[in-house]
C-alpha cells in the first residue's frame, strides 16, 4: 500500500521493466542504484555469463564486494572532518541500497525466469 508521499516509477534493469513505489526524496538514489545494478548485470553478460540469473548473481557479488570494501575502508580511515564522514556515510548508504535493490532483483528474476532445474538463457 502506498502512502500519500509515495508514487510509482518505472525502471528497466537487464531489459526487464520494473515498477517501483518510491518517495520523492529517495527517487534520485533509487534511479542511481537501478542504473548501477543494470550496468553491473550488463557487464556480467558481456563477460560471458549466458543466463540472466547467473549475470545477476555475479553483479550482486561484485556490488557486495564493493560494499564490504567501502565498509572496511571507512573503519580503517580516520575521519578528517564531518564532511568526509557525511560523504562516506552517503556512499555507504548508496552501496547498501544498491545491494538491497540487486538482491530484490535477483529474487524476482529467480522466481519469474527460472524453470525448475534449468535457468532460461539470454537470447543472443
Amino acid at each position: 500500500m502506498m502512502t500519500m508521499s509515495q508514487r510509482r516509477i518505472d525502471v528497466t534493469i537487464a531489459g526487464q521493466k520494473i515498477t517501483l513505489a518510491i518517495s520523492d526524496e529517495h527517487e534520485p538514489l533509487l534511479r542511481s542504484a537501478c542504473k548501477l545494478v543494470d550496468e553491473q548485470i550488463q557487464r556480467a553478460i558481456a563477460g560471458g555469463n549466458r543466463s540472466l540469473e547467473r549475470a545477476t548473481l555475479m553483479a550482486a557479488l561484485k556490488l557486495a564486494g564493493d560494499l564490504i570494501t567501502a565498509k572496511q575502508a571507512a573503519q580503517e580511515t580516520p575521519q578528517a572532518s564531518p564532511t568526509a564522514a557525511l560523504e562516506n556515510s552517503t556512499e555507504l548508504s548508496l552501496l547498501t541500497n544498491e545491494v538491497s535493490a540487486l538482491e530484490d532483483q535477483v529474487d524476482a528474476l529467480l522466481k519469474t525466469l527460472s524453470l525448475p532445474g534449468s535457468p532460461r538463457p539470454i537470447a543472443p
